[in-house]
C-alpha cells in the first residue's frame, strides 16, 4: 500500500513539475507534407498565436501540450497554405464586377453576353474581359462595327484574357481621343486597310483607361474581398498581386489592419513615376499579411495578341516582331535605380528578345549585389543561349506559370515555328540553371484553381488528356518540384521563407487540409482536388466540411 502510495505521489509530483503547455489548436492524424529542406511527412503539430511551435512524427505532441481546438483531420493530406507566385489578385476582384468573357467561343457569343450584362447590370461605360479569337473558329481579331451598332452611344472596352489587348467601340475611341493619326509607343492600333478596327495592343491602351470610370471605395472594397474568398475557396493564403498602384495598397493595408481581409498579399508595385518615387524613397514596407518590397514592369505584351517581342519575326505574321511595352534603354535605367534601393525588380517578359533585354539589364544591375531574387514574370519564350543567365551568380529567379502552358499549345507553334518552341515553357530547364522555380497562375488570366496548376506543372496536358505523353514532356516538373515551387520556393522568392512556405516550427500557421493526397493520387485526377479546411494565421478561413 505505501509503494502505490509513494508512486502516485511521485507521478502527481512529476505532472505538477512537467505540466502541458496550453496551446491554441493541435492539428493531428493527418498525412503532413511539411515541404521542408528533407521533405519530411509528419502527422501532428501545435499551433499557438498564430505560429507553429512543434511537428512531431508521431502523437508525442499529446503528452506536452493540451488544447480546447483538437483538429483531426482523419488521414487526410495537410500541406502548406499555398502561395500564388504571379496573379492579378485586386484584378480577379474587378472583373466579378464586369463582363465575363472567359470561354466564349465565337464573337457572337462575346456580343451576345454583353448585351444580356448590359440588361441586367445598366452602365453609362460597358467593360468586359476574358475573350481569346484563338478559341473561335475564326481565329482572327474581332472588329468594332458590330460593337458600333449595338451600343453607339455607350463606350464599350473589351479585355483580351490576357490582359494585353482592348476591343473597343467608336464612342470609346471618340472619348480616348483615338484616331488614325494616333500614334502610341509600346504597342499597336490594330488598322485594316487604312481603317482602326477597335482593337488596341498593350500602349495604346492606356488611352482607353484613362477614360474610363474609376471604381468607388465600395467598389473596391468588394472587389477585395470577393477575390479573397475564391483564392481561399482554393487554399491560397498568399497571393502575389503583380502590379498595384499606391492608392490600392494603402486599402488593402487598412482592410488587413482591422481584420476585413485576412489573405497574406505580397504586393508589387507598378512602375509609374509617382508609384517610384513614394515607395523607393519609404523603403520596404513589411506587416504580418503585407509586404510591399518589388517594383513590377512590363517588358513587351503577350503571345496570343502578337504583343510579345520577338527576336525574329512571327510565323504566322510575316515581318511582325511585337513591341517592348518599356523600352529597352528605360529597363536598363530603371534596373540601375532600382539596385541602389532595397526593393526587388520583377519583370514581364515573355518573347526571347524581351528576355535577353530584361536579363542583360539585371546582370549590370546586380554585379557585386548578391542576394537580390530579382524575378523574370514568366520566362516564356527563351534563347538556348539565354538560359545560361539563370545559372550565372545573380541570383535571378524564373516566375513561372504552368497553365500558360496548357492553354497555348495549340496555337504557340504557329506563332513560333518549331526552332523556337525548345526554348517555350521550359520550366525545367529553367528550374536547372537557377535551383528554384516560383509558381502562379497569372488568373484571371488563367483559372484560380492551384491544383490546375499542379496538374500542368507535373502532366502537360489538358482535362481531355490532350496531348497524348504530354506537351513538350521534358520540361514538366515532378509533384516534389512543383509542390516546392508553390510554397516554399514561392516564398523564398518573396523573401519569406522564414516565416511560411513550410509546416516547420517558429513558421506562420498556414495550411490547407486536402481531399485527396496530391503527392500520390492519379494524375489526371489533381485537377479535382478540393482544399477542404484553409488556415491562416491558425485562424480558419473556410468553413469547414
Amino acid at each position: 500500500m505505501k509503494k502505490i502510495l509513494l508512486s502516485l505521489v511521485l507521478l502527481w509530483l512529476g505532472m505538477a513539475c512537467n505540466p502541458k503547455q496550453e496551446v491554441d489548436m493541435l492539428v493531428f492524424n493527418g498525412n503532413i507534407y511539411t515541404v521542408d529542406d528533407n521533405f519530411p511527412r509528419a502527422c501532428c503539430f501545435a499551433v499557438d498565436n498564430g505560429k507553429i511551435i512543434e511537428v512531431a512524427e508521431n502523437a508525442d505532441l499529446f503528452e506536452k501540450y493540451t488544447s480546447k481546438v483538437l483538429r483531426d483531420v482523419k488521414g487526410k493530406t495537410v500541406i502548406p497554405g499555398i502561395i500564388d507566385a504571379h496573379c492579378h489578385f485586386y484584378g480577379l476582384g474587378l472583373n466579378q464586377q464586369v463582363v465575363d468573357l472567359v470561354g466564349t467561343k465565337s464573337y457572337e457569343e462575346v456580343l451576345q453576353r454583353v448585351m444580356q450584362f448590359q440588361k441586367e447590370n445598366p452602365s453609362n461605360f460597358i467593360q468586359g474581359r476574358g475573350w481569346d479569337q484563338n478559341d473561335w473558329e475564326v481565329k482572327e481579331f474581332p472588329t468594332k462595327e458590330k460593337l458600333d451598332e449595338l451600343f453607339p452611344d455607350i463606350p464599350v472596352a473589351l479585355r483580351r484574357v490576357d490582359g494585353h489587348a482592348l476591343l473597343v467601340n467608336q464612342k470609346a475611341l471618340d472619348l480616348a481621343g483615338i484616331d488614325k493619326e494616333t500614334e502610341v509607343p509600346g504597342g499597336e492600333i490594330v488598322k485594316k486597310d487604312g481603317a482602326i478596327t477597335g482593337v488596341l495592343v498593350d500602349g495604346p491602351m492606356m488611352l482607353i483607361a484613362a477614360v474610363m470610370p474609376k471604381p468607388d471605395r465600395l467598389t473596391q472594397i468588394r472587389a477585395l474581398k470577393e477575390a479573397e474568398a475564391l483564392c481561399f475557396d482554393y487554399g491560397l493564403t498568399t497571393v502575389n498581386d503583380a502590379g498595384l498602384d499606391r492608392s490600392t495598397i494603402e486599402l488593402i493595408d487598412s482592410l488587413q489592419g482591422t481584420g476585413e481581409l485576412k489573405i497574406r498579399i505580397y504586393a508589387m508595385v507598378s512602375n509609374t513615376p509617382e508609384n517610384l518615387d513614394h515607395f523607393l524613397g519609404k523603403g520596404i514596407i513589411k506587416t504580418d499579411r503585407l509586404n510591399v518590397r518589388s517594383i513590377k514592369v512590363y517588358g513587351d505584351g503577350a503571345l496570343g495578341s502578337r504583343g510579345a517581342a520577338l527576336k525574329a519575326p512571327y510565323s504566322d505574321m510575316p515581318g511582325h516582331f511585337g513591341a517592348m511595352v518599356t523600352p529597352a534603354n528605360q529597363i536598363e535605367a530603371l534596373a540601375q535605380r532600382i539596385a541602389a534601393s532595397d526593393y526587388q525588380m520583377n519583370t514581364h517578359a515573355i518573347g526571347d528578345s524581351a528576355n535577353l533585354v530584361v536579363l542583360k539589364a539585371y546582370e549590370k544591375a546586380l554585379a557585386g549585389k548578391p542576394n537580390r531574387r530579382w524575378k523574370v514574370e514568366h520566362a516564356q519564350i527563351i534563347a538556348p543561349a539565354d538560359f545560361d543567365y539563370f545559372e550565372k551568380d545573380l541570383g535571378i529567379i524564373p516566375s513561372v506559370q504552368p497553365t500558360h502552358a496548357t492553354s497555348d499549345m495549340y496555337w504557340a507553334v504557329l506563332r513560333l515555328g518549331m526552332a523556337r518552341m525548345s526554348g517555350a515553357y521550359a520550366f525545367k530547364t529553367l528550374l536547372d540553371k537557377a535551383g528554384t522555380v516560383a509558381l502562379g497562375t497569372d488568373f484571371p488570366v488563367e483559372k484560380v484553381s492551384p491544383f490546375l496548376t499542379f496538374y500542368a506543372s507535373v502532366d502537360r496536358q489538358d482535362l481531355d488528356n490532350y496531348p497524348e505523353g504530354g506537351f513538350q514532356r521534358k520540361d514538366a516538373l515532378s509533384r516534389e518540384e512543383t509542390l516546392k515551387g508553390m510554397t516554399l520556393w514561392a516564398a523564398y522568392s518573396n523573401f519569406e521563407e522564414e516565416e511560411k512556405g513550410s509546416i516547420e516550427a517558429g513558421k506562420n500557421a498556414d495550411f490547407v487540409v486536402l481531399s485527396h493526397d496530391i503527392m500520390t493520387i492519379a494524375v489526371d485526377s489533381i485537377p479535382y482536388i478540393e482544399a477542404e479546411q484553409v488556415y491562416v494565421g491558425g485562424e480558419a478561413v473556410k468553413k469547414i466540411n
